[in-house]
């Protein structure tokens, strides 16, 4: 069984890949990208996988989890000791980390790629070429996605974590 200063740790640690995607989804969406893809993802993961398999983890084992009674009672998915004003956060933070997804595919043309030292979008078989900067937004929108999944688990990791590190022993 996990500890609940483990626990706890883990919580931080989620909530720090919260502000590390959040920070960077929000640069990358006004056109910056202050670090390169690879650092940015990187650096999110792992903030993210390990608190997140640690409250999935940890939960599981605790509550011994099944399907909700009620599918849209906030009860029957929030334990009962966690505030409301928190599982709102939660939920709050989550949808943002999603909007952004759609907000990138949408704004996502093609698979950005370079061929024969020109810059082209692929999508489905079709070939268009465009500009270095095009190609970069087109980049970016990548990694917005990218740091949006990871945001979200690291939402909910968060959430896990600290509801099992913050449960009161009856």
């Amino acid at each position: 069984m996990m500890s609940r200063r483990g626990l706890l740790w883990y919580s931080v640690l989620c909530g720090a890949g919260v502000l590390w995607s959040a920070v960077l989804v929000v640069t990358l969406a006004l056109g910056h990208r202050p670090v390169p893809q690879a650092v940015g993802v990187g650096v999110a993961a792992l903030l993210t996988v390990p608190g997140f398999a640690a409250g999935i983890l940890a939960n599981r084992r605790a509550y011994r989890t099944r399907r909700p009674l009620r599918l849209w009672s906030l009860a029957s998915w929030v334990p009962p000791h966690v505030p409301t004003w928190a599982a709102i956060v939660a939920g709050a933070a989550f949808f943002g980390f999603w909007l952004a997804i759609v907000l990138a595919f949408i704004a996502l043309k093609g698979n950005p790629q370079v061929r024969d030292g020109q810059y082209v979008l692929v999508d489905h078989d079709r070939v268009t070429a465009v500009t270095a900067a095009e190609y970069d937004r087109q980049l970016d929108h990548e990694q917005q996605i990218s740091l949006s999944v990871l945001g979200a688990f690291a939402v909910g990791g968060t959430f896990l974590c600290a509801a099992r590190a913050t449960e009161h022993a009856d």
